[in-house]
This record gives structure tokens, C-alpha cells and sequence, in this order.
């Protein structure tokens, strides 16, 4: 497949480039799933899953592929590079060992780099630029998919001690290149907004400051220029769902001072999408706007880009929740009083760290207006109502399928009781909590900190169930089978 790509000088002077900007993009996206590395298809990706590919690419006479450092665990820090161009630009990724997006998404650039396609767009490219990816920084934090790395540090505040063999890596990765510009590829938090919107911020810019009084020179100016192109791609897919960091000096950082070392660098942030958990969709945009930031640095093309449409990109901020239930009536005391409640659904890593269940809290309640939500329900009219534990009790899981869960529900059962629960289960299945046969349910107080789990009650009847911090609607004609809902939790 050959497609003919038109691309644009300047991302928003008129009609006919905004065009040329969305044949762009459009070509890209369409066809992501041509290029797409199926193997690394989870969020939670190890060092050895890369090794098979990169054994390929050492093969590819296209590619370069050198081992330029270890992690404290001894994991191989490669760097791989593409093209002839006197223009270098490095991409580094997974600095922080759970932030994994952006990793999956250079091994589908790789693909795309690697295909017959697009030949004339890769001779642009490949012609112009020399390409250097350094994927997963922090293996051994990705093998336990924790932020740190295995000293215990973040590498990303080790730029000026050099005490993690991670961070000395990158940088003399970086001056030995001294590379044009560079992409430093994170994840953020799924709750960062754009400001004053109920819009995740999906992707997050900033090109840091070099120093305290956040100067703007050509090389901090160059990486403002491509962000504003870059928020251009991804304004097409996510609307109104782009943030820009506060750019405060942080003199331990590695984007402050690959800025300041002469390295024109910017952030990208990959943080939250709806209806996107394992964050596939994001992973997309990645490649997009990654790729096509790279062919107007290729063209030039960023250069007359005004600053102005880099200051014009909202600030971050982080005001979003799971769920938020608002305008609830909540008795204590015989008193009613009127509620609205943040809970968020927080992943707890299982033993092989591959995959997760969610442990639920309540994040704030009181009056949440200026908050917003994945999800929001309006519970004008609605009591909240502490569960009971059913009078019927489960002897194993053999039992389970014989549970009809909405019913309980319905019957205000917020909790069942297993005297045989498994020793390997960490949650449960049903959207119900299960509890050992001793155990005693708290005193029922709604309050920050608490796992979320409620009836909604009007006119005497049970109508929906807040489970683990997910929202089950108990009128649903499809018994309850239309809800989104990943496990409840278990009590022994």
C-alpha cells in the first residue's frame, strides 16, 4: 500500500494546511492497525517480552541496535537507531518503570519505519533525521510495574547525582548524540483534567524550563513550536482533551536539564481516556502525533509555528474521578444532609505483577462542583443506604455461579458470606463483597479513605448499588448485565 501524504507549514494559518494536516493524520490513524505490534497488547509489558523483537531488529540492516547500559538488576539498556540524517532526535521511554504507553508505541513506529509504505514520507524522514529510541529506561521497576526503579529512586530527579545506572545511561546516551531534539515519553495520572473542563487530559505537553526564570531560547522555543503542532494531531482524535504542565525549574530533573544541556525536549504524557484501561486507544495517538512531529521536524515545517499556540494549551489539572454521585441524601444521626462523592478505583497489582484488581476509596465528598467524573450520576431523590450481609451462606466457589447477585442486591445484600475462600483469590468475581465466615462488617460511615459501597434507595426501593466504587444499575431490563464492573472485594 502506498499512500500519498500531504503535510503542512504552519498547523493553523488557514483552511487549505488544516486540510493538508487531517490528510496527514488521517492516513495514520487508519491505517495504526497495519503496524500495530500485536504482542505487546497489555499495559503491564516486561524487559524479556522485548527481547525477541529487538533480536529481529539486530538483524535488519535498517537498524542499529546497541546495548548501552544495564539496569541495577543487570536488564540490557539498548538504544536503537534508524536513518542517516544530520539532525538527531532521541526518544527515551519508560523512565518510570508503570508508565509503559509510549514503549508500546515505539515498537509499532518501529513497524511502521520498517514497512514499504509511505516511501516518500520514511525518504523525508530517514534522509533528514537520525532516529535513536532508548525503550524501557527502568526494567526492573517495569518488572514489578512500580515508579522507582530497583535503588528505590525516581531516575527522573537523578540528573544531577548520577547515582542510578539508568540515569548515567541516558545521559551519556545524550551526549554522545547531542541530539536535536528529544521526546521524553511518560504516563500520568488517569485523573488529570484539562483545566476547568470535565475532559480527561489524554495526552499532557510541556517543554521544561532550563532555568528558575523559565527563559525561552531557540532551543526551548523549537520544542514549544512541535508540542503546538503535536496538540494540533491529537485536538482531531481527542477534543478538548490536552493539558499543558506547569513549566516551574526542577533542577534535579532530566527534561530541565537535557533542555538546558542544549537538547530540544519535550514531555509527553500519556494519562486517561474513557472506556480505555489498558490505555490502547492513547497508545494510537502516541504513534500519530509522534510520528508526525517527527516529519515536521524532518520538513522544517514547525519553525514559523507562533508560541502563542503553545501558551494557548490548557493548563493541567486534576480534578477528575471514576465515578462522582452527586445531590445524594446521606442520614447520620437521624439528620439528613445532602451529598456529592469522589471515589476512584485503585489498581492493586497481583503477585505475577501481569494484571490487577481494584481496591476502591472514597476520595473526597461534601460539594464536588468544581469536580467531575469518567462517570457522574445525578442521585436527586436518592438515599444512600448502608448493605447488609445476606442470611444465606456460600460453602466454595463451586457454589458461585449458583449466586444471583443483582437479587441479593435488590434485597439490600451488600455482602456475602464463604466459609471455603480460596488461598490465591485476591478479589471477588461477583459484584458483591465476599467475607470469611468470622468476619464482622464495619459500622457503616461514609467518609475519604473508606472502599465505596452503597445501596441508592428512592421510595423505598433499592435502585442502584455502588459496589467496590463501581455503579450497578438494579432497574436494568438486561439484569444488570449492561454495567461495567471488574470485581468486588473480599474480606476473609
Amino acid at each position: 500500500m502506498r499512500i500519498k501524504l500531504l503535510f503542512l507549514l504552519l498547523p493553523f494559518c488557514c483552511m487549505t494546511v488544516l486540510s493538508q494536516q487531517k490528510n496527514l493524520t488521517s492516513a495514520l490513524y487508519e491505517t495504526y492497525d497495519d503496524y500495530k505490534e500485536a504482542s505487546l497488547n497489555k499495559r503491564r509489558i516486561k524487559h524479556h517480552e522485548l527481547q525477541d523483537l529487538l533480536t529481529e531488529y539486530r538483524k535488519n540492516p535498517r537498524f542499529t541496535v546497541k546495548t548501552v547500559g544495564q539496569s541495577i538488576e543487570g536488564r540490557d539498556l539498548n538504544l536503537i537507531s534508524i536513518g542517516k540524517g544530520k539532525t538527531h532526535v532521541f526518544l527515551w521511554s519508560q523512565m518510570h518503570g508503570n508508565e509503559p504507553t509510549a514503549t508500546q508505541a515505539i515498537f509499532d513506529i518501529f513497524n511502521f519505519l520498517d514497512s514499504a509504505d509511505f516511501k516518500e514520507e520514511k525518504k523525508a524522514i530517514l534522509s533528514n533525521l537520525t532516529l535513536h529510541f532508548l525503550p524501557m529506561l527502568n526494567p526492573d521497576g517495569a518488572e514489578v510495574y512500580q515508579r522507582r526503579n530497583r535503588l528505590g529512586i525516581d531516575i527522573n530527579r537523578d540528573a544531577l547525582r548520577l547515582q542510578s545506572p539508568e540515569g548515567r545511561t541516558l545521559k551519556r546516551v545524550r551526549d554522545s548524540l547531542e541530539a536535536d531534539f528529544g521526546f521524553n515519553l511518560h504516563d500520568q495520572s488517569t485523573y488529570y483534567n484539562a483545566e476547568r473542563t470535565d475532559k480527561p487530559a489524554t495526552i499532557s505537553y510541556l517543554a521544561p524550563a532550563y532555568n528558575y526564570e523559565k527563559e525561552i531560547n531557540d532551543v526551548r522555543g523549537n520544542a514549544m513550536k512541535v508540542i503546538a503542532f503535536m496538540n494540533g494531531i491529537i485536538q482531531q482524535y481527542a477534543p478538548g482533551q490536552v493539558g499543558k504542565y506547569n513549566d516551574d525549574f526542577e533542577p534535579r530533573a532530566f527534561g530541565d536539564n537535557i533542555q538546558k544541556w542544549g537538547t530540544s525536549t519535550i514531555l509527553i504524557e500519556s494519562g486517561g481516556y474513557s472506556n480505555d484501561v489498558e490505555k490502547q486507544e492513547i497508545r494510537k495517538l502516541n504513534y500519530v502525533s509522534i510520528l508526525a512531529a517527527i516529519y515536521t521536524i524532518a520538513k522544517g515545517n514547525y519553525t514559523d509555528i507562533s508560541l502563542d499556540d503553545y501558551w494557548n494549551i490548557p493548563e493541567n489539572d486534576r480534578k477528575l474521578f471514576d465515578l462522582k454521585i452527586t445531590n445524594a441524601t446521606y442520614k447520620i444521626f437521624d439528620r439528613p444532609y445532602i451529598l456529592d462523592i469522589g471515589m476512584n478505583r485503585l489498581e492493586v497489582n497481583r503477585q505475577d505483577f501481569n494484571s490487577f484488581w481494584y481496591s476502591s476509596r472514597v476520595i473526597d465528598q461534601g460539594d464536588l462542583s468544581t469536580y467531575f467524573g469518567y462517570e457522574t450520576f445525578d442521585a436527586t431523590g436518592y438515599t444512600i443506604r448502608e448493605g447488609r450481609v445476606a442470611p444465606e451462606t456460600i460453602k466454595g466457589p463451586a457454589q458461585l455461579n449458583q449466586v444471583n447477585a443483582m437479587e441479593l442486591l435488590k434485597k439490600g445484600y451488600t455482602y456475602l458470606r464463604c466459609t471455603n475462600i480460596p488461598k490465591d483469590w485476591d478479589s471477588s468475581p461477583l459484584p458483591i463483597h465476599l467475607i470469611g465466615k468470622a468476619f464482622k462488617t464495619p459500622e457503616f460511615l461514609l467518609e475519604v479513605g473508606v472502599n465505596p459501597t452503597f445501596l441508592l434507595e428512592r421510595a423505598g426501593v433499592v435502585e442502584f448499588a455502588v459496589i467496590n466504587g463501581f455503579l450497578i444499575n438494579l432497574m436494568d431490563e438486561q439484569g444488570g448485565k449492561q454495567f461495567s464492573f471488574k470485581n468486588g472485594m473480599l474480606y476473609r
